[in-house]
C-alpha cells in the first residue's frame, strides 16, 4: 500500500467529515419527517381513526362489559 504524505491524509480526513456532515443532516431531516406526529396522523387518518375506535371499545367492556354481581 503506497505512503500517503500528511496533505492527502488531511484532505481524505475533511472530505470524510464533509460526507458525514451531510449524511447527519439528511438522517436528521428524515427523524424528524418520521416523529411528525400530526403529519403521521393526517396521512393516515382511517386507521388511527379505526384503532382509536377498537381501543374505545375495548376499554369500555366490549359487547358484553363487565356484569355486576346482583346481591
Amino acid at each position: 500500500m503506497p505512503e500517503r504524505s500528511p496533505e492527502e491524509i488531511r484532505r481524505s480526513i475533511e472530505a470524510n467529515r464533509e460526507a458525514l456532515a451531510v449524511s447527519i443532516e439528511r438522517l436528521r431531516g428524515e427523524v424528524a419527517e418520521l416523529t411528525d406526529w400530526r403529519k403521521q396522523l393526517s396521512q393516515h387518518r382511517r386507521p388511527a381513526m379505526l384503532t382509536a375506535v377498537v381501543a374505545g371499545f375495548l376499554a369500555g367492556g366490549g359487547l358484553l362489559g363487565r356484569r355486576r354481581k346482583r346481591r
